[in-house]
């Protein structure tokens, strides 16, 4: 049976657009000094911690996050796609296949591709440009990185795949011919300041000076390979050590096939910032490039690109598909000087900086099984009716920001099997996976790659003994503090400026020492990744225990009246950093009581279950482990009844027992989603938090702006603002809502729960938020810190659905 070729099935329920069609209204940023890149994002491209490039709906590529943690976002060019076609008898007619050409008047030789001639789709981690209108063939492009559920090596690999499909409907042949271009961008990802300066922004959140070398290209030059039926540009630098890789050094390579019925061309070196017609004037002509080779290295101040054309025929109505690879090999990742880490992909394909090509061959031999695997981990979830389209959508896509968000992956140790892992918070806060956010922003990380999240615990579970005394101003209120405090939690793993995984607490807004949510947030998290993925991994909460001890007990010492439940002090110190609690808390004190039913179970489990490691033994064991237990016990009694009696008001629980505030909080019975997730003792009863959540849609959903946003992080009951010039209550958190709607569905409640994520998954992707899903958006259509860790909590949505046994 002969293997019959044709384009490429496209799933329905993709986020798409016409390509290069703007937006009107587009979102704008709320404070000036946050990030605004504007709307034009597309799918990233490449591995989790292996960087990252991201193309947009008008076919730029315009996102390099080539260093771990830093943010770029800057068209380029001559980094391009473009396409001749010419019918048998007819016209040749040849575009670059964006719609945008360069603002600086540079290649002004191309003819760049037509606005709304076709469309965009995008359901992560592939995506397709469907070209309409134009050429007399039906062209696809479909791109993808190799990025699969429960895989810990090629979702790894720095590398992305451009499969084009044309298929010729008329009856005369058709010669077409696609080109990419690249300029030689080895050396441009490393910061140019070595020391950088930190300043405190006007929001009070600190951040520290990035320069890129952008444009650095002295050294730089390109080779043509050929090698059997694998031809491509190799993009290099010369190094100053070759025993010796810094971070930005390595390689970069663009490739395909050829074959008796393919013709391959190549242009070895050209100038990108002139107007293109030494590629231009030979590939608009006839398809091809003038096939010369020129290794000269870049002189100072003298950018370079290279190019190759696969040109062929397609039969009338026949279909033939054509493979594009881009690698790159950056293998070393700076954070302070001297500070270096290999990436993970590096475990595969080795740590000099010489292996683009290597990445090539593996990708062109297994790129089609690679994409194969994708539909097999996503088709199950396509295939429910009962799920609605633009939920598919978001699920999937929400997981852009395990490639994108400054993502670190290290090279696997002894002590780190499977390497250290992280994702920032967002680009304008930028360190390294805030606790109090994931605690519903690692839904998605949990599920699919569980390891890699256990490995983000299992470094939080390092840094609760340390201390660091350095002293610091808080950007709130300008009060002195310590970094860290030995036993309390950190709110974070640290920055891409210093050391993360070993400096950590890098963000100063709040004195997060104080903080009374972040040692139960610990907890609940270590304790739901061992029960939803399987209840067996012993050795984990082993790994864990003693910080669990120690940091419940600094958590404890903030209850000054002994009742049982600490008290927020007054100053925001749980994750609604802008917002005052005083007393206890509806929020902090339902996850404290959740966070010591866990630490009772984790308990009594460790009882059944010795430490296989020496170095964790404890001391009089198992009778100490009692001990602890009992004293969770004695911490618990009455604790529950007094939460209840402080805060319930007959209809909902009140922000907190000492402000006087009738605000109904949205997220006020995170603990009791938490407690019912993990199986644990109710925090409170049933009927009453029936209640609460029912209050909670009614307030701060259905009568905040109507309903048109999502849920107000805190509204009075009838919808209205307790305090017009709020910040944080007035605001719909993307994640808090998922998160909600998770609780939402637990209860029962799926029509809410699924019409209040709609709600907000419709803000996002009908506004130009997609690809930098916010925090926080308002009802003046303003958003806040881009590219954010909470959004992924939609996959707790999908756990509550299946039960959280699809946990790979």
């Amino acid at each position: 049976m002969q293997y019959q070729i044709s384009l490429p099935e496209i799933p329905p329920c993709a986020w798409k657009r016409p390509i290069g069609l703007g937006w009107d209204k587009p979102y704008t940023v709320r404070y000036a000094s946050n990030l605004d890149d504007g709307p034009w994002h597309g799918m990233p491209l490449g591995g989790f911690g292996a960087g990252c490039i991201g193309r947009s709906s008008r076919g730029d590529f315009n996102l390099w996050h080539l260093d771990g943690g830093e943010h770029v976002f800057r068209s380029l060019p001559a980094c391009q796609f473009s396409v001749f076609e010419q019918p048998e008898g007819g016209e040749a007619q040849a575009y670059a296949m964006c719609t945008e050409p360069p603002e600086d008047g540079t290649l002004s030789r191309w003819l760049w591709y037509p606005k709304k001639k076709g469309t965009y789709h995008a359901l992560y981690p592939r995506s397709w440009y469907e070209y309409k209108g134009v050429f007399q063939s039906e062209l696809v492009c479909e791109q993808f990185s190799p990025i699969c559920a429960g895989n810990y090596q090629e979702t790894s690999y720095p590398v992305a795949i451009f499969e084009w499909t044309a298929h010729n409907p008329t009856d005369k042949p058709i010669t077409l011919s696609i080109m990419l271009t690249w300029q030689n961008t080895v050396g441009w990802f490393s910061n140019a300041i070595k020391s950088p300066s930190i300043q405190v922004r006007d929001d009070g959140s600190p951040e520290y000076e990035y320069q890129p070398r952008w444009g650095d290209s002295t050294g730089n030059f390109n080779q043509w390979i050929v090698d059997n039926f694998r031809v491509g540009c190799l993009l290099n630098r010369i190094r100053l050590h070759e025993d010796e890789i810094g971070e930005g050094e390595g390689q970069i390579c663009f490739a395909s096939i050829t074959n008796p019925t393919i013709e391959a061309s190549y242009l070895g070196r050209w100038n990108p910032n002139g107007d293109g017609s030494e590629v231009w004037d030979c590939f608009a002509a006839n398809g091809s490039l003038p096939d010369t080779e020129d290794e000269t290295p870049a002189e100072p101040g003298e950018q370079i690109a290279a190019a190759m054309a696969i040109r062929f025929t397609v039969r009338p109505g026949k279909t033939r598909k054509i493979p594009f690879i881009l690698a790159w090999d950056l293998p070393i990742t700076e954070f302070a000087e001297g500070v270096k880490y290999c990436r993970r992909y590096t475990d595969f394909f080795g740590r000099t900086g010489t292996n683009a090509w290597a990445i090539v061959r593996t990708a062109l031999k297994h790129g089609d099984m690679w994409k194969e695997r994708i539909k097999e981990w996503q088709s199950p979830i396509l295939k429910r009716e009962d799920l609605p389209d633009w939920f598919k959508m978001a699920l999937f896509n929400e997981l852009y920001l395990l490639a994108d968000g400054g993502t670190l992956w290290t090279a696997a140790t002894e002590d780190d099997p499977i390497g250290q892992f992280g994702v920032l918070e967002c680009m304008d806060y930028r360190w390294y996976e805030s606790l109090d956010v994931r605690l519903y922003g690692s839904f998605g990380l949990m599920m699919l790659w569980s390891r890699l999240d256990k490995a983000v615990l299992e470094a939080f579970a390092r840094a609760i003994p340390t201390g660091d005394d350095t002293p610091r101003i808080i950007g709130y209120n300008k009060a002195p503090a310590i970094r860290k405090a030995k036993g309390a939690t950190p709110h974070d793993l640290g920055a891409p400026n210093e050391h993360p995984w070993e400096k950590t607490n890098y963000t100063s807004y709040q004195d997060c020492n104080l903080w009374k949510d972040l040692g139960s947030d610990f907890v609940l998290q270590v304790y739901r990744d061992f029960v939803l993925t399987g209840a067996k991994d012993v050795a984990f909460l082993w790994e864990c225990w003693q910080s669990i001890v120690e940091t419940l007990a600094y958590l404890k010492k903030f209850d000054r009246d002994g009742d049982g439940i600490p008290e927020n002090s007054g100053a925001p110190d749980q994750t609604f950093d802008d917002w005052r609690l005083r007393g206890i808390s509806a929020y902090c004190g339902g996850l404290w009581i959740a966070a010591l039913e866990a630490a009772i179970a984790i308990g009594k489990i460790l009882i059944e279950n010795p430490p296989s490691n020496p170095d964790l033994e404890l001391e009089n064991y198992p009778q100490s482990l009692q001990n602890t237990i009992q004293t969770y016990q004695n911490w618990l009694q009455g604790a529950r009844s007094l939460y209840h009696e402080k805060l319930w008001n007959g209809e909902y629980y009140h922000l907190d027992s000492e402000s006087g505030s009738d605000i109904v909080m949205a997220d006020q019975l995170c603990g009791q989603f938490y407690a019912r997730l993990l199986g644990l003792p109710d925090v409170v009863e049933r009927q009453y938090a029936e209640s609460a959540l029912k209050k909670v849609y009614e307030a701060c959903f259905l009568k905040f702006q109507d309903g048109k946003f999502g849920a107000a992080n805190g509204v009075k009951p009838d919808g209205s603002p307790e305090d017009p010039k709020a910040t944080h209550p007035l605001e719909v958190w993307t994640g808090i809502n998922f998160g909600l709607a998770a609780f939402l569905l637990q209860m029962g409640m799926k029509d809410e729960a699924f019409k209040l994520a709609e709600t907000v998954v419709r803000q996002v992707y009908d506004n130009g938020l997609q690809f930098r899903t916010p925090e926080a958006i308002t009802a003046v259509g303003t958003f806040r810190a881009s590219h954010y860790l909470r959004a992924m909590a939609i996959w707790g949505i999908y756990g509550v659905l299946t039960e959280f046994k699809e946990v790979k």
